[in-house]
């Protein structure tokens, strides 16, 4: 299991929601925040959100955040967020395409002990039928359940904390809104208390763990 002196985040979406949680992780921990978009990536270099999720001034004084659109640099984290929208197709049906596209991104730098934590917006069992298989498939990696973790070597851990931010609201912020976390396994979700819990403040994060 990560130790908490070791986390290295990478938050895999730099949209409304992305960005913001980056941003507050990187006041403490060193972050990585990746998007596919190099113009993004340019813009946030240069200290500027057109999201206006971020205040300039805090984007700049965000002392251990990086930006990259580069796949390779996010084989240096441990814990990966995935924060890339899901909108629904012409039929109303939900679009993977971009949930599918990250899990393959994260899952060929994925390595023993990595936690990925997923906050798109999906529909129940999406996160264990859909993204875990990816997941496992290109890391030759296994996700350890708590059911398995004795005859489990080696693998990642997965959790999922469905997002809850409204854009353009500055009252509701990461720092303040209600939290749902879970996860597979007990001490997995004690790392997560002490480490990205307890740096957001959530006084109302429910934690729960699933199977």
């Amino acid at each position: 299991m990560i130790l908490k002196d070791d986390i290295k985040i990478a938050v895999v979406g730099l949209g409304y929601v992305g960005l913001p949680l980056a941003v507050e992780f990187g006041k403490k921990y060193s972050v990585l925040g990746f998007d596919v978009n190099s113009k993004r990536i340019e813009e946030l270099k240069n200290g500027k959100d057109i999201t206006l999720e971020v205040e300039d001034k805090e984007l700049n004084d965000t002392k251990f955040l990086r930006f990259t659109s580069n796949v390779d640099e996010l084989s240096s984290c441990n814990i990966y967020i995935v924060t890339v929208p899901t909108p629904i197709d012409e039929n109303k049906f939900p679009d993977l395409k971009f949930l599918e596209s990250a899990s393959e991104m994260i899952g060929k730098v994925l390595k023993n002990q990595d936690i990925v934590i997923y906050e798109s917006t999906v529909y129940p069992g999406c996160t264990e039928e859909v993204c875990v298989p990816i997941l496992e498939k290109l890391s030759k990696l296994s996700c350890i359940f708590e059911d398995n973790i004795k005859n489990s070597s080696s693998g990642f851990f997965v959790g999922y904390s469905p997002e809850r931010i409204n854009p353009g609201d500055k009252l509701h912020r990461i720092t303040s809104i209600k939290k749902l976390l879970l996860v597979q396994l007990v001490k997995l979700l004690n790392l997560l208390i002490v480490s990205i819990v307890a740096l957001l403040k959530q006084a109302h994060t429910r934690l729960q763990v699933s199977r």
